[in-house]
């Protein structure tokens, strides 16, 4: 690992991917380093206008690359089915599921579905997505990979696995930005470990695994001034974006490690070496979310909140 680097990325010819977020950030460059190795690459965001735009300028910085747009709102689960559905009309099969696209430490809300907003788009749309994709992941096999998204913030918020992380969510006057984002980056931890586990017993050729870009330049943490105008906490982060953060091509590189490098271990979560930068390497993960009973309490719940059932895919 030590010095990895995009040069380093094996041939992606006849692989397609999808990269949920993809219109900025750390989701964008995946994208694009992804289609320039030869993937076949759908940018799958909510702003049907920013996702477009973001297709428009890969295009022009990778000529060639075979990319397209898809809309995807994770935080509607109407369009998460709508989404999977027309993907499998476009395409036999899936190698590669980046669940990269969130939200960080938003005032509080509700998702099209009833579920507070951080915890709805950053685990459950994602949950759901999987799911639905699953038949075509398997179609794929071997090889294939989701690779789920997560931070080192989740330290920040464990999660009540009796109540899928809802029920200390569900209070708007007990509701901490923080530590509800830091539970639903537990939940991307734990829903990797229990999906790690049961494709291991099943018998799958499909890798999940994590990753998290250290503290890496961007505008996920734009999404809380936008509703509330600049805050203190936004001003910080904007500062430490400017002189402290590492840009987003090096925050990027975990993702597209676990992505694409070969030997990645099911379970495995990847982050800077450093912590916060650095060049790709196993990541420190704290113990609960190596937990089997809090995985499969969560896993329970997600299935009965979103609908959508793994039952090809038994504990």
């Amino acid at each position: 690992m030590p010095g990895w680097n995009t040069g380093k990325i094996p041939d992606q010819s006849g692989r397609t991917a999808v990269v949920t977020g993809a219109n900025s950030g750390i989701g964008y460059v995946t994208a694009r380093e992804l289609a320039r190795h030869g993937a076949s690459v759908v940018l799958a965001c909510r702003s049907a206008a920013r996702g477009r735009a973001a297709l428009v300028r890969l295009r022009a910085e990778v000529p060639g690359a075979e990319a397209e747009f898809m809309e995807l709102d994770l935080a509607d689960l109407a369009s998460t089915r709508e989404f999977a559905a027309a993907y499998g009309q476009r395409h036999a099969s899936l190698d590669l599921l980046v669940n990269n696209a969130g939200v960080m430490a938003l005032p509080y809300g509700r998702t099209a579905d009833g579920f507070e907003t951080q915890f709805g788009v950053n685990h459950l749309g994602h949950f759901a997505l999987t799911g639905l994709l699953l038949p075509r992941l398997r179609a794929a096999a071997p090889g294939a990979r989701i690779v789920n998204v997560s931070s080192g913030f989740h330290v920040l918020g464990r999660i009540d696995t009796e109540g899928g992380g809802l029920d200390a969510l569900s209070d708007e006057h007990g509701y901490r930005r923080w530590v509800a984002y830091g539970r639903s980056k537990t939940a991307n931890l734990l829903f990797t470990h229990e999906l790690s586990r049961r494709f291991t017993a099943a018998g799958s050729t499909i890798t999940a695994a994590a990753a998290h870009p250290g503290y890496a330049s961007s505008n996920l943490h734009s999404g809380a001034s936008k509703v509330e105008g600049p805050t203190l906490n936004s001003r910080v982060a904007a500062f430490g974006n400017a002189v402290l953060a590492q840009p987003t091509s090096s925050g990027a590189l975990p993702t597209l490690y676990a992505a694409t490098a070969p030997g990645v271990r099911q379970d495995a979560f990847i982050g800077p070496r450093f912590g916060w930068r650095g060049a790709p390497a196993p990541s420190w993960r704290a113990k609960w979310t190596l937990d089997d009973t809090s995985g499969e309490l969560l896993w329970a719940a997600s299935e009965k909140l979103t609908g959508v059932s793994y039952a090809s895919l038994p504990r």
